[in-house]
């Protein structure tokens, strides 16, 4: 039977009001439902989230009390240290940018004039103690002809005589006449973690004197290269933070939030964003130390040159060891393998022997062979283990100091 088309429009009206029906009654039975459900537990979020905020502010308010506690104590003992030069000096080197007419030269100064201190460069270091011993960075006095001054935190500006610089690390320890300095406390650089808050303290472009800046611990034990060119230098186990370190933080305290200083800063990466590396306090402790008892800093002395190679590099050998220091030349003329007349030399240690243990302790790629020999003194007798045309070999070998002229 055909249908009307005015039957077809009704029976449509009448499934569309239907299903309208069907689904308000639905909506409202489910809005019913989830609001008596679910409303208490909004309720109740809103009233947890509160609590929590409450919560947070209070740490908020105790950490940076606690950063503010830190930042007044320790910054006494941290000083702004400033290298200057006398202008005649200057002049002769053709450093006429410090002076107000680019054609002046020594010959056209007075007495007065040539001998007049200019200041060169500065950086940062800290009381370690109260007697007027400081630690900075080696690069940062390491001037020749340099006279040094430090700027205390009350802007109080004293000379200061340098003691010594460490011939493995970028460490310095300088002395101020006088006595009762403030000064840090050192913490053991071994026990941080990644992601343990810190502040640096330091004469920031060297403009800026005891200026704060705070982070975290971004990765430990890095190996970097800080400085340009013939200046550069390898830092083991360096710390790595993201608190803004700049030109003229270098030598400055990285410490925790204990007030304890963790680190030295030392290098800015100047290739990534917020990269930043400190020695660890624990590298520097050794040179205090040795100032206090032998007026310099003394490190113990092996004599080789050598390259870390992994076992592969030196044959298909049924031997177990991570790494190895295989003793090898330079390529410049002079860069022996074994220096004449040094413990190694004494010993009869070769060139191509490889150095896989000291005291039976094997070298890893986090402790090699410079890093165990830290931990001996000159006139330590050790027994090292070397690799040898494929068998292993144990030698005593006597340190002595490291010598002055190298």
């Amino acid at each position: 039977m055909l249908v009307k088309p005015t039957s077809i429009q009704t029976w449509f009206a009448l499934f569309v009001a239907i299903s309208a029906l069907i689904g308000a009654i639905t909506g409202a039975a489910m809005t019913f439902v989830l609001t008596g459900t679910f409303g208490l537990q909004f309720g109740s979020s809103a009233s947890v989230s509160d609590a929590v905020m409450e919560s947070r502010i209070v740490e908020l308010i105790e950490e940076e009390s606690a950063t503010i506690a830190v930042v007044e104590r320790v910054t006494p003992a941290v000083v702004s240290i400033i290298v200057k030069k006398t202008r005649g000096e200057l002049v002769d080197a053709g450093s006429s940018y410090y002076y107000s007419s680019p054609f002046l030269d020594s010959e056209g100064l007075t007495d007065e004039e040539s001998a007049e201190l200019i200041e060169v460069s500065s950086g940062t270091g800290f009381f370690v103690t109260e007697d007027g011993y400081l630690l900075t960075n080696r690069h940062v006095v390491d001037s020749e002809n340099a006279t040094l001054f430090v700027v205390t935190s009350d802007d109080e500006e004293l000379p200061a005589e340098l003691i010594d610089v460490d011939p493995f690390q970028d460490i310095a320890v300088l002395k101020v006449e006088g006595e009762g300095f403030s000064t840090v406390t050192l913490a053991d650089s071994d026990t941080i973690r990644i992601g343990q808050t810190v502040i640096a303290i330091g004469n920031t472009l060297s403009e800026f004197r005891n200026t704060v800046t705070k982070g975290v611990v971004s990765g430990i034990n890095r190996r970097v290269t800080a400085g340009f060119f013939v200046n550069a230098e390898v830092i083991e186990e360096a710390i790595q933070t993201d608190a803004a370190i700049n030109p003229g933080n270098s030598g400055g305290p990285l410490i925790n939030l204990l007030g304890e200083v963790i680190g030295i800063n030392t290098a800015v990466s100047y290739q990534g964003e917020s990269i930043a590396f400190a020695i660890p306090i624990n590298d520097a402790k050794r040179a205090i130390e040795d100032v206090r008892v032998y007026g310099r800093i003394v490190r113990p002395w092996l004599g080789v040159r050598y390259v870390l190679v992994a076992p592969e590099d030196v044959g298909d050998l049924d031997i177990d060891f991570d790494v190895g220091a295989l003793v090898v030349a330079g390529e410049q003329p002079g860069e022996v393998a074994v220096f004449e007349g040094s413990p190694a030399d004494r010993a009869g240690i070769h060139e191509d022997d490889v150095i896989v243990a000291v005291d039976r302790v094997f070298l890893t790629e986090d402790a090699a062979l410079a890093e165990l020999l830290s931990d001996y003194h000159p006139e330590d007798s050790i027994l090292l283990t070397l690799l040898r045309d494929g068998e292993l070999v144990e030698i005593v070998v006597t340190l002595d100091e490291y010598p002055s002229e190298l």
